[in-house]
């Protein structure tokens, strides 16, 4: 049926990935203040940088991705889990981890508040992935 969701949140998440795809992140990729995640494509081997929200804590960044293992960025750390985070303007390394065992709702009051609300409405499987930098 038209319009009424799968329990994967087919409908859902098909139509927010496709608007982030071709107008959300081409915008936001270019804010000079957007924190970017960088992944290498497990396909094509080319770098992947994806606009994504989340804070740095220690030597290690926390984000939730709205759509878990079926985002694109999340498929390409999970092949090569090396990562490039852009913070404040500077490229940091790092190692990717998803924690499927992390509550992403509990996570998500320790990120910036507005990011958080928006990965809540237009999430459809929520992953926590924690980020240890290298420097």
């Amino acid at each position: 049926m038209t319009g009424v969701p799968d329990r994967n949140g087919g409908w859902k998440f098909r139509a927010i990935t496709a608007l982030q795809r071709s107008v959300v992140n081409p915008l936001t990729r270019r804010l000079p203040g957007q924190i970017l995640l960088e992944t290498t494509g497990r396909v094509s081997g080319q770098p992947r940088r994806t606009p994504v929200g989340g804070r740095r804590q220690g030597q290690q960044f926390w984000l939730v991705s709205e759509h878990g293992t079926r985002s694109q960025y999340v498929r390409n750390l999970q092949a090569d889990p090396r990562v490039r985070v852009r913070l404040s303007g500077r490229w940091h390394t790092g190692t990717a981890h998803p924690l499927p065992d992390d509550d992403p709702i509990a996570r998500l009051t320790t990120l910036p508040r507005a990011n958080s609300a928006v990965v809540r409405a237009v999430g459809t499987q929520l992953l926590t992935i924690r980020v240890d930098l290298d420097d």
